[in-house]
């Protein structure tokens, strides 16, 4: 079993920035690759962004290249996502998840664990 919790998120302004955390506990953290998801109201939940176990790989969605920013220390067991330029649309409850199948595996059910989300808002 590993447990997942998130933290970071908040209420921030169009273009602002958050750091979200998903602090990893039980099995070893580094045995895993990690994910974060998101699922706005009334949408399916989303692959964001995922990293390998020795963090060698990224891997993310089109929409956020460029401005959101996976990371990890298997020291801290955490795994972090540093999003910037936020916008509107990336408004969400955002989920950390860990699967042994691969850093590119964007299909939720591929995902073992998932912690219980954090959610972000972005005002306009």
């Amino acid at each position: 079993q590993v447990q997942l919790v998130e933290s970071g998120g908040g209420l921030v302004q169009v273009g602002g920035s958050l750091r979200l955390s998903c602090a990893a506990s039980g099995r070893t953290f580094s045995w895993y690759d990690m994910g974060w998801f998101r699922q706005a109201p009334g949408k399916e939940r989303e692959f964001v962004a995922a990293i390998s176990r020795n963090s060698f790989n990224t891997y993310y969605r089109g929409s956020v290249q460029g401005r959101f920013t996976i990371s990890r220390d298997n020291a801290k067991n955490t795994v972090y996502l540093q999003m910037n330029s936020l916008k509107p649309e990336d408004t969400a409850v955002y989920y950390c998840a860990a699967t042994t199948v691969g850093y590119n595996a964007i299909d939720s059910y591929k995902y073992d664990y998932w912690g219980q989300g954090t959610q972000v808002t972005v005002s306009s």
